[in-house]
């Protein structure tokens, strides 16, 4: 199983970028996913989640309105759609699969930050300058 996160990159604040997790090896639609972050000096923090089926996503409070995640069963992949980015969106982005069958879409969207998930993909660097 691998999970590939790209799109990451350099921004000035109120930018857009987009980020894909590839997954491969497995079927995506077996899967919820989750974006995490990780800025320096920082412990890492949930971003963004959806469920299978692309229930909720459900988003931080500090992304809310700026960000939107979505998934493409037919490309395996999950984006993040990120607009009005700010400085203290700089970090380095992860996305993350759990299985299905451990937990439903309801019950992972309600904590999905901090159930364990399965699989990590290397992460993505987004740097934004003000």
């Amino acid at each position: 199983v691998q999970l590939q996160a790209s799109g990451g990159g350099l921004a000035q604040s109120g930018d857009s970028l987009r980020l894909s997790c590839a997954v491969s090896g497995v079927s995506l639609d077996d899967y919820h996913i989750g974006w995490f972050r990780q800025a320096p000096g920082k412990e890492r923090e949930g971003v963004s989640c959806i469920g299978r089926g692309s229930s909720g996503p459900y988003y931080a409070d500090s992304v809310r309105g700026r960000f939107t995640m979505s998934r493409d069963s037919a490309k395996s992949t999950v984006f993040l759609q990120m607009r009005d980015l700010k400085p203290e969106d700089t970090a380095v982005y992860y996305c993350a699969a759990v299985r299905f069958r451990k937990l439903s879409s309801d019950s992972y969207l309600t904590r999905c930050f901090t159930v364990g998930h399965d699989y990590w993909g290397r992460g993505t660097q987004v740097t934004v300058s003000s």
